[in-house]
């Protein structure tokens, strides 16, 4: 049996890895980069709901432990970056209305709200310091990720952002709300579908209908053999 303080020490140790990579991921041009960062935050995800299930001993944290390996860490990654492969962007060099180190300052700010805020929030609650810090890196995650989809320009690093603040809101539901695992699944298939309209959005943005059935047909996004 593994002392449950020693967990927890683990979990508190992953909580400022989650948030590097947040950090990471707003202010990081390099689209390769940002998905590996997006890929190492939810297996931190994973890694925070599999310490929690041997601490509270919860079937439901396991199954979503395996859920989000499966589909955060291994799936919508693998599939990214065939899209990122296909449409040959490799860096997102723009930013609107923020750049990287405005955005940082800004993210600085955002924990500290997110921490003043909900210490008022929960303040007559008999939540431990573990829950709540679990709460402000779940809400400060999902504002990062809001964020990214505010400042970058380009659709595949919007929908990273997107799929950031939903580990911000995968966080926040470990620690505070206790959702459905069935729930659990299908923002997971949300999800999934957000990735495909990604592709299709990514390919023909600046397209005539022409000239987007011409790429498509091109670059055989979904079944991964271009033409020539």
């Amino acid at each position: 049996m593994i002392d449950p303080l020693f967990l927890e020490g683990i979990i508190k140790i992953l909580f400022v890895f989650v948030l590097i990579s947040a950090g990471l991921i707003i202010s990081t041009r390099n689209l390769s980069s940002v998905l590996t960062t997006y890929t190492v935050q939810s297996f931190l995800l994973a890694a925070v709901s599999f310490l929690l299930y041997l601490i509270d001993g919860k079937g439901e944290l396991l199954l979503l432990a395996g859920l989000t390996l499966a589909s955060k860490v291994i799936l919508i990654p693998y599939f990214i970056s065939r899209i990122e492969e296909k449409i040959k962007i490799g860096r997102d060099l723009h930013f609107a209305y923020l750049e990287p180190t405005t955005s940082l300052l800004l993210s600085i700010g955002i924990i500290l709200l997110s921490y003043t805020f909900l210490s008022k929030v929960f303040e007559d609650l008999p939540l431990s310091k573990l829950f709540f810090f679990g709460a402000v890196i779940g809400l400060s995650l999902t504002l990062m990720g809001m964020l990214v989809m505010f400042s970058r320009k380009k659709v595949v690093t919007k929908a990273l952002g997107y799929l950031s603040m939903e580990n911000g809101v995968l966080m926040f539901g470990l620690f505070v709300t206790e959702l459905p695992f069935i729930i659990e699944v299908l923002i997971i298939i949300d999800l999934i579908i957000l990735v495909m309209l990604t592709t299709i959005l990514a390919v023909g943005m600046d397209s005539s209908i022409e000239e987007y059935r011409q790429k498509f047909r091109k670059l055989q996004v979904w079944t991964g053999v271009e033409s020539q």
